[in-house]
């Protein structure tokens, strides 16, 4: 597994290969700090809004979360799946998309079976995505030399992801758990009741382990640095997102962390490791085909996705939970790309060794 940087060209004769790589490195930078400049600037404004005692009701932050979520979040996770897709033989197409299918269909029937146990598993679904797909950055952009085990990986992995669901549970416990009741209710109202009176303990815990594995990831990484370039992003990113998901209100922070960080920093990835489908479009033919191949896979994905968020919404039981429209629409979508982005992890990227969705050569 490639734990270094893309390196530069480092001889002096200069080919049109040797630009296009620098272009490329160029293009990945400026959207890696365009994703650190968004969470700084929104880290800022709600702490200074937090400061000034204003505060946004839970119909507002549930409709920039569905923003964030639906109209800009969800067409990059169709795309990744797309560009995945469009070169790769018919028969294993056939088989990504049968398991994919046969991942959801088992996700549902857990949630069915026990949504507790099922919305333990969304949570934890999201914080890998954050977390496995966050390290793949590092390791195809600013490098991971500083990680040198699956301990420092994992570590790694773990910070990214738990910020994004560990920190917000610590931070907003009453939106996370209300919110956390509106999902679970969707298939048995009131199995969570009982979680309320142990909120307190639950946050003491989070708090104290999260913690520990925030310095624990940050002091090995410095100890075992083959110098602390990448150990000193990696720090200041971990601490960005920490402080992001401790001021902003939970579902703004949920709702615009996917777009504005997730989404583009995998397309930071994909411009650093040479995919064309992100780069500078080329006249030839093949590869106008292509594109009209991937536009072709991206729409049936569309049509696909969108066709199961109704059947899920027309078959849930209670699909808004109980809950006030805007929010009760934010629990179900919750659910839904919970439900969808299990076998994006597991499917599209862990039982794809040869390209996967999170790729680096």
């Amino acid at each position: 597994m490639s734990t270094h940087r893309i390196a530069r060209p480092t001889t002096t004769s200069r080919t049109a290969d040797d630009t296009q790589q620098d272009t490329k490195q160029s293009a990945a930078e400026t959207l890696l700090w365009a994703s650190r400049g968004l969470l700084v600037a929104l880290a800022a404004v709600f702490a200074g809004l937090n400061l000034a005692g204003i505060r946004f009701s839970i119909e507002t932050q549930s409709i920039v979360y569905l923003v964030g979520m639906v109209a800009m979040n969800l067409p990059h996770g169709g795309f990744e799946h797309a560009n995945n897709l469009w070169n790769r033989p018919l028969s294993f197409a056939a088989r990504y998309v049968a398991l994919f299918l046969t991942a959801i269909a088992l996700f549902v029937g857990l949630l069915f079976w026990n949504p507790v146990l099922g919305l333990g598993l969304a949570l934890t679904v999201a914080m890998v995505k954050g977390g496995h797909g966050g390290v793949r950055v590092l390791d195809a952009t600013t490098g991971t030399t500083h990680l040198h085990s699956s301990l420092q990986r994992g570590l790694a992995a773990t910070v990214r992801g738990g910020a994004v669901m560990i920190v917000p549970m610590i931070a907003w416990p009453g939106t996370f758990l209300a919110f956390s009741q509106y999902m679970v209710n969707i298939f048995e109202p009131g199995a969570l009741a009982s979680a309320a009176a142990n909120v307190e303990t639950v946050r003491t815990t989070l708090a104290l382990g999260y913690g520990t594995a925030v310095l624990l990831h940050l002091v090995l990484g410095y100890v075992y640095a083959d110098g602390l370039s990448s150990w000193r992003i990696d720090a200041v990113e971990t601490i960005l997102l920490v402080t992001y998901f401790s001021v902003v209100p939970v579902l703004i922070a949920v709702g615009l962390y996917f777009p504005f960080w997730y989404s583009l920093r995998q397309v930071a990835r994909a411009v650093a490791t040479g995919d064309d489908a992100y780069g500078s479009a080329s006249d030839d033919e093949p590869n106008l085909m292509a594109r009209f191949k991937s536009g072709g896979t991206f729409m049936a994905g569309t049509l696909g996705t969108f066709g199961l968020m109704a059947a899920l919404y027309t078959f849930f039981p209670s699909p808004l939970g109980g809950a006030p429209f805007w929010a009760g629409l934010v629990a179900f979508y919750s659910i839904f790309v919970s439900i969808i982005a299990l076998p994006h992890i597991v499917v599209g990227s862990w039982m794809d060794p040869d390209h996967g969705i999170w790729y680096v050569p």
